[in-house]
């Protein structure tokens, strides 16, 4: 056989290797994908991975596209972040003078902005109060507290998918009597300057915001009317005025 036939007739068997290769990785896999049953999922369990440190919490957020990123936040242990889906957790706000976090938002369109309202929004017999906004943009490494400080009790915190600049605060305020810095508040600059664009009164907070991710033009607001007494009681006192909000 001359040279040039052998290296056709090898290529030709190259090739069909490959294809049957091919084929039968494709068939194994659909096989494999239609044998599991989908009952085996039912056995999965929800299970602790900590941190252990601050009690209850309000603010988690995660990284789009990232299955290991996390952040999380309690009402007096700071903000904890994981980059291994919770195997470790490390310690990233503790330089800072508070340490009760309500709401971390991560910016969907720059992951390393992160923003942090503080201050609890479950008003119980037993809480913490924040000093406003932080703000790190290099992953929490490093932050920056933003202004809002009054707002005492911060409950949400939204931001546009495609500017992390554009952002939403849903501060519920003062867990014992009136406050005027109750309200929703919009930064267009990152939060440098703040323009408060819901404001309900005094007396009624708001107590969650969501912001539509393909039109963000679009955001609902809760509100809720409560304070808590000055004696020891777990509930808080609900009043008129709570409701839903559509921009």
């Amino acid at each position: 056989m001359r040279d040039g036939q052998f290296q056709k007739l090898r290529s030709h068997f190259h090739r069909s290797i490959f294809i049957i290769t091919l084929f039968l990785v494709l068939f194994s896999t659909a096989a494999v994908a239609q044998s599991v049953p989908s009952e085996l999922f039912n056995e999965l369990k929800w299970r602790v991975i900590g941190p252990f440190r601050g009690g209850r919490v309000f603010a988690v957020a995660g990284v789009p596209g990232d299955p290991t990123t996390f952040y999380f936040g309690s009402v007096n242990g700071g903000i904890w972040k994981t980059t291994d889906a919770g195997t470790v957790w490390i310690p990233i706000f503790d330089r800072q003078p508070v340490g009760s976090v309500g709401a971390i938002a991560v910016a969907p369109s720059d992951p390393k902005t992160i923003y942090a309202g503080t201050g609890e929004s479950d008003i119980r017999s037993d809480l913490s109060s924040g000093n406003g906004v932080y703000k790190s943009v290099d992953g929490g490494s490093t932050w920056t507290h933003l202004g809002l400080k009054d707002t005492r009790q911060i409950s949400r915190i939204v931001i546009d998918p495609h500017d992390p600049n554009i952002v939403f605060v849903g501060a519920l305020g003062h867990a014992y009597g009136p406050n005027e810095q109750r309200g929703v508040y919009k930064s267009v600059d990152g939060g440098t300057h703040w323009t408060k664009v819901l404001d309900t009164g005094s007396e009624t907070g708001v107590s969650d915001l969501a912001i539509c991710s393909g039109n963000p033009q679009i955001l609902f607001a809760g509100t809720w009317n409560t304070h808590h007494p000055p004696w020891s009681t777990y509930a808080p006192i609900d009043g008129p005025g709570g409701g839903l909000y559509r921009s």
